[in-house]
């Protein structure tokens, strides 16, 4: 039953008290989202603290729930706050937060896939996480909203209170200084 319904629809049953609507969003979500803050913060046991912040603020925040965006820019919108709130309590210069990686052995690989199949995309996980931590932070989370989030640019725009050609133009920057980094690859 739940399979069907929007993800604000979703949002607004569990507001109203559906607990198995929250399960269908966590579901739906869970995956992305993690990886879109490990891939922003770089560190897993970070990444999951901050994962489970953001599900703690979803859950506090339903009793006032109203659809004004797409859940998607609504749940990432709280996520980068987060990562701001986070960055700033640490007063740590952004860019140390990004010198771990995430363990390529920790991706999901392809159920049966041979050794030498996993060894090839270990290699090419590592290879993109360094891309990845190469990136600029805002070229680097405009990146992954979009792919690991499927946000669009007026999404990500929302998200991240930056205007729409902002977000084109990192992207455009994100995904040029990736290609340029993984070109032998290509």
């Amino acid at each position: 039953m739940h399979d069907a319904l929007s993800d604000e629809r979703l949002m607004l049953a569990y507001r109203d008290g559906d607990a198995a609507a929250f399960d269908a969003l966590y579901t739906r979500y869970r995956t992305r989202l993690y990886r879109h803050l490990a891939h922003q913060c770089g560190d897993p046991r970070l990444a999951e603290e901050l994962y489970q912040d953001v599900w703690l603020k979803v859950i506090n925040a339903r009793v006032d729930y109203e659809p004004l965006a797409k859940f998607s820019t609504w749940l990432y919108r709280i996520a980068h706050h987060r990562l701001i709130d986070h960055y700033r309590q640490h007063a740590r210069n952004v860019a140390t937060l990004f010198d771990g990686s995430i363990d390529p052995d920790e991706l999901p690989a392809a159920d049966g896939a041979n050794p030498a199949r996993r060894f090839e995309r270990s290699d090419l996980a590592s290879r993109l996480t360094r891309a990845l931590e190469d990136l600029p932070v805002p070229q680097r989370e405009a990146f992954l909203l979009a792919e690991e989030g499927g946000l669009s640019l007026e999404e990500i725009a929302a998200a991240t209170a930056t205007g729409r050609e902002t977000v084109k133009s990192r992207l455009r920057y994100a995904v040029g200084k990736l290609r340029l980094s993984l070109q032998d690859l290509l």
